[in-house]
């Protein structure tokens, strides 16, 4: 039998930085998905404890009639993958336990792909083969790689295809492999790099709220989630036309040429759309994370919470990623007394953390969840919170 925990993630800051090569601050966390596997006769079948009754048989390379956004279509996606760059795939009969809330912004849906993933290399011993030395070397290769099962890129040798149909990065997954217990790590993205990691306070902790509005990466969400990805390209695209470059990512542009940040602003100013997206990026990855790291290095946890506000209120007016829910909920966080707070993930619903002392998080925890309820009382069923502090990344159990 194969067992693996892969914990879900919390972006402190670093909101739609990682796909256009920026900055995030990130964290494991305590709670996440468990994936148990063992021998089967034929077939590649799973079972979730979130659906119970509900078995899948599903064939790699073969197409289902699964609906959008249904965890068996993540399941499809890594066998998919697996098959088409190491081979056939021994059968196998797979338990998935899940301690994250769903489509709450702390990447259940990624822990699922890198938890199941993990599993299966395992059961199939590919990292014997020639194949993976060639293109896994560390963690940090293996991080790029599960992303690469999510938004379809090849991985050195290792092609491509579909996967789950979002324009994404690398920063869930670097989170849940990467990351260490009691603190927080900068990455830089396209390529990863790890940066500083800083101590997080025992005597503090995260209380994260969710707000109940769902954070599906399928339909309008999905749409208006790649629409953010794909500004990024846009921008790009102009730097290049303007200047005869081969930019990827706008983080390739800035490491490209010192006076590349005021050029940059000037080749989209014509375009509003463009123009926010790049402030966005650019205010969040290379003024505000290298800053709050700064901050919480040197302890000081005023300049902290100034910093996340800015943060979140960037995403409000420049990203465009904030709902009514969410916006509210970190303001509830800060009339409460939170030392810091700001949503994360993709948006568009989803979940917003506080960074609070950790002998008065319950009674926070509680006193929020009331508060926000008395204001969206239709989310009563939905809304909830947790308190998390940062945990160790994926292991083998």
């Amino acid at each position: 039998m194969i067992r693996w925990f892969v914990p879900g993630r919390l972006e402190v800051f670093g909101t739609h930085t990682d796909y256009a090569g920026g900055n995030s601050l990130l964290a494991a966390v305590d709670l996440g998905i468990t994936v148990e596997l063992t021998d089967a006769t034929s077939g590649i079948s799973a079972t979730t404890t979130a659906a119970p009754g509900e078995e899948l048989t599903l064939v790699p390379g073969e197409p289902n009639d699964l609906p959008a956004g249904h965890w068996g279509g993540y399941l499809q996606a890594v066998i998919d993958r697996l098959r088409l760059n190491f081979g056939e795939l021994r059968p196998a009969r797979i338990t998935v336990d899940s301690t994250l809330p769903l489509a709450s912004g702390m990447s259940s849906s990624s822990a699922l792909v890198v938890a199941l993933a993990l599993a299966l290399i395992d059961h199939n011993s590919f990292r014997d083969r020639d194949e993976w030395r060639a293109n896994i070397t560390s963690e940090i290769d293996l991080a790029g790689y599960m992303a690469c099962f999510e938004n379809g890129m090849s991985f050195g040798t290792l092609a491509g295809e579909k996967g789950v149909g979002t324009f994404g990065g690398s920063e869930d997954h670097t989170a849940m492999l990467c990351c260490r217990a009691d603190a927080l790590t900068r990455f830089r993205f396209c390529p990863i790099r790890e940066g500083e990691t800083v101590s997080f306070p025992t005597r503090w902790t995260f209380v994260v709220g969710v707000s109940g509005v769902l954070a599906e990466k399928t339909g309008a969400a999905l749409e208006s989630y790649n629409r953010a990805s794909l500004l990024t390209r846009e921008i790009v695209a102009a730097w290049n036309d303007a200047t005869g470059d081969e930019a990827v990512t706008i983080g390739d542009v800035l490491a490209g040429d010192e006076d590349a940040w005021e050029g940059i602003h000037a080749v989209v100013a014509h375009d509003d759309e463009l123009s926010a997206r790049l402030r966005a990026f650019l205010t969040e990855s290379e003024e505000l994370i290298p800053a709050a790291v700064a901050a919480l290095g040197d302890g000081d946890l005023d300049r902290f919470g100034e910093l996340a506000d800015r943060s979140q209120h960037n995403a409000e007016v420049n990203l465009g990623n904030q709902v009514p829910e969410t916006i509210r909920l970190q303001q509830l966080a800060r009339e409460l007394g939170a030392k810091a707070a700001a949503s994360f993930g993709a948006g568009f619903g989803g979940s917003v953390w506080a960074l609070v002392r950790t002998d008065e998080a319950d009674a926070f925890a509680t006193a929020w969840l009331e508060r926000y309820i008395a204001e969206f009382p239709q989310l009563k069923d939905r809304a909830s919170t947790l308190v998390t502090r940062p945990g160790a990344p994926a292991r083998r159990l």
